[in-house]
Order: structure tokens, then sequence, then C-alpha cells
């Protein structure tokens, strides 16, 4: 499992010209779903998100999480985060995992991390075709991997 982290200052999903979701500050969570992910990979994920220390504090130190400020969170479901792009030109996504495998683990993950941060987790619509507009602060991004816990 693969998440793209952003501090945002906002962020929202737009489908069919209807914006669906926004949110103030806070984080901009895209999230890859493999195969071969479980349960392990979604409770990994969110106890490190809610925990992430990457607002500042009075000092302007990022030492603050999303939890610590009561932070909006959107959350928004991105097979290409898996994409393979060893061969050629086109990218693969062989190893994203298929919809009625990814579809229990996102709604886990927005259940889990609502849980863990104390807040609404506000998302996009899985598979729809979506226009995701945020003002990343900082910028700050991170990424992180369940199958490579650096």
């Amino acid at each position: 499992m693969r998440v793209v982290i952003q501090r945002v200052s906002s962020a929202s999903v737009t489908i069919d010209g209807i914006q669906t979701a926004v949110v103030g500050q806070g984080l901009m969570v895209l999230l890859g779903i493999e195969e071969d992910d479980n349960q392990e990979d979604v409770e990994w994920l969110c106890g490190k998100i809610s925990r992430l220390r990457i607002f500042d504090d009075k000092g302007g130190v990022m030492n603050l999480s999303v939890t610590d400020i009561k932070g909006e969170i959107l959350l928004v479901s991105q097979f290409t985060l898996h994409a393979s792009t060893r061969k050629g030109n086109r990218p693969s996504y062989i190893r994203s995992a298929k919809p009625e495998k990814a579809v229990p683990l996102y709604e886990s993950f927005i259940s889990c991390l609502s849980l863990e941060t104390r807040s609404t987790v506000r998302t996009g619509v899985f598979g729809a075709m979506m226009d995701i507009a945020l003002v990343n602060c900082g910028p700050v991004t991170i990424v992180m991997d369940s199958k490579n816990k650096e």
C-alpha cells in the first residue's frame, strides 16, 4: 500500500463539474492499493499518517500532527501510484489491486484513518474520473509505502 501525503491549506474533489468534497487546512492523501495488501498495511499507514508531525508549532518548527491541529483530511484512491514504467513508455498497472480487493481495503482505510485522527475523512469516489484541486502548503509532500517502512 502506497500513499502520497500533502500538507494542504485546502483541497477539493470535483466530479462531472460538481464539487463533491472540500477540506481546509490538513492533509490530501492519495492511496494506492496493491493485490497483496491487507489490513495490517491499512493499520500501519493510518497510524503513521495520524502521528506524522508536519505542521508548524508556535515556533515555526514542523512538530505537530494533523490530529494535534484538528486538521481535515481528503483521501482519494489512486491506482496509478503502483504504475510500473520499467518497459516502454506506457505504464503498466498490473500490481494495482482489482476493485473486489481494493474497495474493502479502501473503505477500511477511511474508517481506520478517521478513528486514528478523531476526524471526519472526506473522500473522492472510488473508480470515478475526478479533478483534484489543492494548495500544497510549504510545499510538504511525503511518500510512504507499507512494504518499505522507512
